[in-house]
């Protein structure tokens, strides 16, 4: 599986063990929601995401193939997250991390006020840090109410999460003018 293979279970938002009923239930469901003709939740770029992956998913030969490509994905993406722990410090990437994702979700809510919610896996290439590191990082950031998950599982900053940004943001200024100050 290259790197720039979706996740077709994850786009389907079902399990690897999904059974070939399920597979295309659900594909008919999505299918229906982002079919081109569709004028409210149309979108055609993802129509074809999804065509590909019932593709693939609906054909035992091509699912077979594309499982084991999956799972040694899977094997490679624990394998980097493992040696990246190791040589960071664990607590300054955790929160740098947090920072990261508050800053993606308030991205997308200042210009998308509409549509201000995230899925995982766009939140996963646009912090470019792996989806089984994340899930800590949601967690606790669900747990401390600086965001939430909608009614369609995509995540969403909350007015504590932009206050606690922007604290924080406050803060750093006031260090930077501070030590600014002291060079003068």
């Amino acid at each position: 599986m290259a790197q720039d293979t979706p996740d077709y279970y994850e786009l389907l938002q079902i399990s690897p063990n999904a059974e070939p009923e399920t597979i295309h239930r659900v594909y008919r469901l999505f299918a229906q929601r982002v079919h081109p003709d569709n004028t409210e939740t149309g979108n055609l770029e993802k129509f074809r995401l999804l065509q590909e992956a019932y593709a693939v998913l609906s054909d035992p030969a091509r699912r077979a193939q594309y499982d084991v490509a999956y799972h040694e994905n899977r094997k490679d993406r624990w394998r980097v997250l493992l040696d990246f722990n190791r040589e960071a410090d664990d607590l300054g990437a955790e929160q740098l991390v947090r920072l990261t994702v508050l800053e993606v979700l308030y991205a997308k809510r200042r210009t998308e006020p509409a549509n201000a919610g995230i899925y995982l896996m766009e939140l996963e290439q646009l912090s470019g840090t792996p989806r089984e590191h994340l899930e800590f990082t949601i967690w606790y950031l669900v747990q401390k109410r600086f965001i939430e998950r909608g009614d369609s599982s995509q995540l969403m900053i909350t007015v504590a999460g932009v206050d606690y940004l922007e604290e924080g943001h406050q803060a750093t200024l006031q260090q930077k003018r501070l030590r600014a100050a002291k060079m003068i």
